[in-house]
């Protein structure tokens, strides 16, 4: 892979706790229980700028004054590749920090190719995770059809593969793959120790699950991304406000859990979309932090 040379202005990294309204929300000195939203960030995907070059997507969520990014390795996408991530692990880790000073706090990973060469991407992108201090790195889960034994055998290697570089691996709950309902979700989970689940509600609300609880899920839940969704098959992402995604309940129920990662913003920048996509994006950041 050719990469691109970074420009001069980088983006611009934003910390601080996100969402508290007093510094008595933090946790003291002494170590005592931590309140409401205070490990809680709101991070945004770079699938939402997914039509724009890395680093120009990079700038658009800085200017949208996100803390922290999700960033997407899809083999298909237009920003980093996996195969190109396995061609030069290092320079590729050089590469991130050159053109993102932002905290890449996920990696959400599609990987094409035989399960040989699955598995290789993989512990590249493992690796770079471990060299950019990336905790969490999702990936779909084994296909529906694949049998539970089978799909048992293949994620506990990918867990071996993420742990071995200190970084948790998560299954998308993704139509299409053995993530698609709460039930097989479970079930992989309490199959495969150290698997966690990257939840993505809209899936279950317009998948197979479709008006099921996926309470069960919670437990297992290390990452977030969320978008709204409607009611109907069609309609996997709609304008915010206009779904049927209970971000506020989500929330709730994932802090009885001591939920203490991210929300990603997560709405797809499709092609010839009905709607412009930062007013979205904003308006999407500002509800979850209103929340957290």
């Amino acid at each position: 892979m050719v990469f691109p040379h970074p420009s001069a202005k980088t983006v611009g990294m934003r910390s601080g706790c996100r969402g508290t309204n007093s510094a008595h929300e933090c946790r003291d000195a002494a170590g005592h229980q931590a309140r409401k939203g205070e490990n809680v960030f709101v991070a945004c995907s770079t699938l939402c700028f997914g039509k724009y070059p890395l680093e120009q997507a990079l700038r658009k969520i800085d200017e949208l004054r996100f803390a922290k990014v999700d960033l997407a390795i899809h083999e298909e996408g237009t920003h980093l590749k996996p195969s190109h991530v396995a061609s030069d692990v290092n320079r590729t880790a050089s590469y991130l920090r050159g053109v993102c000073s932002l905290a890449v706090a996920a990696f959400h990973v599609h990987i094409h190719g035989n399960a040989d060469e699955h598995l290789r991407q993989l512990r590249a992108v493992c690796r770079l995770a471990r060299l950019t201090t990336v905790p969490v790195v999702s990936v779909s889960a084994p296909p529906a059809s694949m049998d539970m034994g089978s799909a048992v055998h293949e994620l506990t290697e990918k867990v071996k593969i993420a742990r071995g570089d200190g970084v948790i691996l998560a299954i998308d709950t993704e139509v299409g793959t053995l993530a698609e309902t709460p039930e097989t979700t479970v079930e992989l989970c309490e199959k495969v120790p150290g698997l966690g689940v990257a939840l993505d509600p809209s899936h279950y609300l317009v998948g197979p699950a479709r008006g099921r609880s996926f309470d069960d899920v919670y437990p297992y839940v290390r990452h977030v991304r969320l978008r709204d969704t409607g009611a109907t098959p069609n309609e996997f992402q709609v304008r915010v406000g206009q779904g049927q995604i209970d971000y506020g309940r989500i929330i709730s129920v994932l802090e009885r859990y001591h939920y203490d990662r991210l929300l990603s913003v997560d709405i797809r920048d499709i092609p010839d979309g009905p709607y412009p996509m930062e007013p979205e994006v904003r308006k999407l950041k500002y509800l979850l932090e209103s929340l957290v």
